[in-house]
């Protein structure tokens, strides 16, 4: 635990970087993976923590441009910081037009502190829909994993195709052998039901909840009205 506390000191500071993009890969319409290298000083961040990224040019005198927060799905202790993003507005609609291998950005991080606030690594309940799984892989494919007993991961995509996670999932088996995996096809299976999840844990466990804004918001009032407390709810609902 002291390890583990001092590396969270570490990365308080948050700086900016000057990156470029190495990849950019779309496996599914609509759904895009960045890979991207720092050009000087090495990333420094802890697993459930996001960036601010940039499309115009940051000019240290002035302001900060125009960005936007992404959760990394990648560990420190990769080279590339990793992020997947959908297409949904005009600012990732540029993002998908500019960022091509070569294309230097601006990103500042780390943000956020979902697995560094205190919780109960027993059981703990990890759900996400879509793209929100992406915050927990920077988890489950990091050493610190292996200290979670018997976690169990709910994760809801519209259909087998939106599941672009399984080989960071077959990492973190290895890490963890005692992850418990649940993939919900919405096609084939509805939705993710917080009622089920709830009657499969119990009022002891934390719960981890990252996705849409409306399932988050659905999912923890539906949580809180069954007793559990605030405390051991966390969401990811920077956006």
């Amino acid at each position: 635990m002291k390890n583990f506390l001092l590396r969270v000191s570490i990365m308080t500071i948050v700086k900016k970087y000057v990156a470029e993009i190495v990849s950019s890969k779309s496996f599914i319409n609509g759904i895009y993976t960045l890979e991207i290298r720092t050009l000087g000083k090495p990333f420094k961040y802890e697993p459930g923590q996001f960036l601010h990224l940039a499309l115009d040019e940051y000019d240290p005198s002035g302001q900060w441009p125009d960005s936007r927060c992404f959760s990394m799905q990648s560990t420190v202790s990769n080279e590339l910081i990793k992020i997947t993003y959908a297409v949904k507005g005009n600012f990732t609609t540029r993002m998908k037009q500019e960022l091509m291998p070569g294309k230097l950005i601006a990103v500042k991080l780390p943000y956020g502190n979902l697995f560094t606030q205190e919780h109960n690594k027993e059981n703990t309940i990890f759900i996400s829909g879509g793209t929100g799984i992406t915050p927990y892989l920077s988890l489950f494919n990091d050493p610190l994993f292996a200290s979670y007993d018997k976690p169990v991961l709910y994760a809801g995509f519209r259909n087998q195709k939106m599941n672009l996670y399984g080989f960071e999932l077959e990492i973190a088996k290895q890490i963890n052998p005692g992850l418990e995996i649940y993939l919900i096809y919405q096609d084939s299976e509805g939705m993710l039901d917080i009622e089920r999840i709830y009657r499969e844990s119990s009022k002891s466990n934390s719960f981890f909840i990252s996705g849409p804004p409306a399932m988050i918001t659905s999912f923890k009032t539906y949580l809180l009205k069954q007793s559990v407390k605030e405390d051991q709810i966390k969401t990811d609902d920077w956006e």
